[in-house]
């Protein structure tokens, strides 16, 4: 189905989805309507990014109408799939899908996708980096931002694409070709509740990434967590993913050395990225590597040109003589965990924001008096946080800004690490969790000098 029809983009979205599907239904000769909740200051950047491409445009809100006469609707992942408009649409005969799946069907390239709670990012890029250092060309995209639909006529035939699949985007997959080569998931944990409504739901859509498998593909799947032990493709095979011990046909780390069963795929101390947590990633993305053809003999060498995307652990240097952390990509209580866990004890914590719906803070106040932290927590949730905090006995103030937190957190003595690490959803004063950490870093002292 292309062009001579009328298409509707159902939500332009901040991570370049929205206008990437604009852009390429457009150039297949689409008359393409985009609408969107925000009026045009909001999406300032965006509507500039899609200057002279012929486009008509409703924003500030959507009419009933342009969903009723559409013959596609191009849905962005936050919509809801059961969202009123969505379903005027299906009564009225337009065919519903997102950007994802526009790409999947037009794609003719190798495909590797990656979903979980946390470390998807890191574990596509470095099996991008992977790929890449082995001879194979990879590029890297999905929820990791911008659209693949962008790169469509530019990719070379056997370039690998390695997809970030968020829970909303596996959640609107309609039926779309199981041709994956392989695909991982690095973890399920708890979030989105406000979405998905319960724990149950969430690793239900986490676990529509399986039916992409192809014939011959295999699933990477954590093999120490019980609730994904019976976890299988429909299609293809799966594989373990087991870092702590050795298991038959398992990718696992032993000796230092990252393997697939009696093939040695490179060494633990020669990945850069902070944090034991990047070791797991690793090892799923050197697993994915493999299924893709890499030789292990060039794995053992790509190890340690893995780059790490920002706001990760991310050392900052020293700033007014503390050691500053940005983990600002934490937007749950369990990545906050795992990163104190990677610090010295008596470490300041800078948390806050909006609190999630459905996720306990008892655990993370439980590690941080266990690691004997500081809080200032900030944002919406800053009073509810710091009393959590002061119910497991862990000294902490709530503030307003986040601003205004890295000034008390800076009134602790020097020697401590300052981590930032919010734990929290980043809307109530900011874009997303990126916009959160640069504002973090904006406000930050110099770099002591060396």
């Amino acid at each position: 189905m292309s062009g001579a029809g009328r298409a509707v983009v159902f939500g332009l979205g901040r991570f370049g989805g929205g206008a990437g599907a604009a852009r390429r239904l457009a150039r297949e000769g689409w008359d393409v309507l985009a609408t969107d909740l925000r009026g045009p200051q909001e999406l300032e950047p965006t509507l500039r990014e899609l200057e002279g491409v012929p486009l008509r445009y409703a924003l500030g809100g959507h009419r009933a109408e342009d969903f009723e006469s559409a013959d596609l609707v191009v849905a962005n992942p936050a919509v809801r799939p059961d969202h009123e408009l969505l379903a005027r649409a299906r009564r009225a005969g337009a065919r519903v899908t997102t950007e994802v799946e526009l790409f999947l069907e037009r794609s003719a390239n190798p495909l590797v996708a990656v979903t979980g709670t946390q470390g998807k990012s890191s574990t596509v890029r470095m099996t991008a980096d992977f790929l890449t250092a082995s001879g194979i060309p990879a590029r890297a995209g999905g929820n990791l931002g911008g659209s693949l639909l962008d790169a469509l006529d530019e990719l070379g035939p056997a370039e690998v694409c390695v997809m970030e699949l968020s829970s909303y985007q596996l959640e609107h997959l309609a039926s779309p070709e199981p041709r994956m080569t392989a695909v991982a998931v690095t973890n399920v944990l708890s979030d989105h509740l406000e979405r998905h409504g319960t724990r149950a739901a969430y690793a239900a859509a986490k676990r529509r990434i399986l039916d992409l498998v192809g014939d011959s593909g295999v699933a990477l799947l954590p093999a120490d967590d019980p609730e994904l032990a019976d976890w299988r493709p429909p299609r293809g095979r799966r594989v373990d993913v087991s870092p702590a011990r050795r298991r038959e046909g398992a990718l696992f780390i032993e000796e230092g050395l990252f393997r697939s069963g009696d093939l040695v795929l490179g060494r633990a101390a020669d990945l850069r990225l902070p944090g034991r947590f990047q070791r797991e990633n690793a090892l799923a993305a050197l697993g994915l590597a493999l299924a893709l053809g890499a030789a292990p003999e060039r794995l053992g060498a790509a190890v340690a040109v893995a780059r790490g995307l920002e706001h990760r652990l991310e050392d900052l240097g020293l700033r007014a003589g503390r050691r500053v952390i940005d983990n600002g990509v934490s937007t749950t209580p369990d990545s906050t965990i795992a990163a104190l866990l990677e610090l010295e004890p008596g470490a300041v914590l800078l948390c806050g924001g909006q609190a999630k719906r459905g996720l306990p803070l008892e655990p993370l106040a439980e590690t941080a008096r266990h690691r004997r932290a500081r809080v200032v927590a900030f944002g919406a949730s800053a009073e509810e946080l710091a009393a959590a905090f002061r119910a497991a006995g862990v000294a902490a103030v709530a503030v307003q800004t986040l601003e205004q937190g890295l000034a008390r957190a800076f009134e602790a003595p020097p020697g401590a690490a300052l981590l930032f690490s919010p734990a929290c959803a980043s809307f109530d004063a900011y874009a997303n969790f990126r916009a959160r950490a640069l504002a973090f870093r904006a406000a930050l002292p110099p770099e002591d000098a060396r």
